[in-house]
């Protein structure tokens, strides 16, 4: 079972905004989610306050392997997603979208949802409708398959994809914004509303440390630069099996 089938995930959604830290499963980010200089989470956004302290931001981007990226024999479906994994009816695009609903959609057959409200933090967007939505990868799948995912099993890609153990690894956003960063680092793209820039640096940092990733150089750079402003953010993550 997972944070997200056991209902931690709604519960924290609807107290992040009293906390004046926010953070993710194996994420701590001190800053609104999300803010640059950070201190609440704004009434819907994913994450929660985990217990322990982590390693600052510029030390957890430090952690991470440079490494040349290998996009050779990248396809998307190397990366079997949306599954469902429990055999209850509900894909992984549905449990991510039930897990982080600020207001809980109606459930049908088949799991399908209706009703519904989400904050997608990349962009500060309140969503009434689930098919403007995406389900994000916090490091795209073709990010993951150059920063070490090609030299992975197709059952480890398989998790890599439906990650429903780490709150983070996947995270509902409007379908423009997900579109716009496409397979993009964060040298390349961030998210739209400054708000964003500590709590998306955090996540897409506790992702590559999560699955052990690498980043190149031009990446690494690009992050510690990034992260000057975030002083208060602090990063925890646990390893993928």
């Amino acid at each position: 079972m997972t944070l997200r089938r056991l209902g931690f995930l709604p519960a924290v959604l609807l107290t992040a905004a009293a906390l004046t830290a926010c953070s993710a499963q194996s994420v701590e980010a001190d800053d609104p989610k999300p803010s640059a200089s950070g201190t609440t989470a704004p009434s819907g956004a994913p994450g929660g306050a985990p217990e322990g302290d982590g390693l600052t931001l510029a030390d957890a981007i430090k952690k991470i392997p440079v490494a040349e990226e290998k996009r050779a024999g990248y396809e998307r479906d190397s990366f079997k997603h949306w599954v469902d994994e429990d055999g209850d009816g509900c894909p992984t695009r549905q449990e991510v979208l039930i897990a982080e609903a600020v207001t809980a959609p109606e459930q049908g057959a088949r799991c399908t949802l209706s009703g519904g409200s989400w904050l997608s933090y990349y962009d500060e967007a309140e969503v009434t409708d689930a098919r403007k939505l995406d389900i994000d990868h916090m490091v795209p799948l073709a990010e993951a398959w150059d920063s070490g995912a090609y030299d992975w099993t197709p059952e480890r890609r398989e998790a890599y994809a439906n990650d429903l153990d780490a709150e983070r690894s996947l995270v509902a956003v409007t379908a423009k914004t997900n579109r716009s960063k496409a397979d993009r680092d964060p040298a390349a793209w961030m998210p739209p509303a400054a708000s964003a820039t500590c709590t998306y640096l955090v996540d897409w940092t506790a992702t590559k440390l999560r699955w052990r990733l690498a980043a190149d150089e031009a990446e690494q750079a690009a992050l510690l630069e990034l992260a000057e402003p975030c002083t208060d953010s602090t990063v925890e993550y646990e390893p993928a099996a």
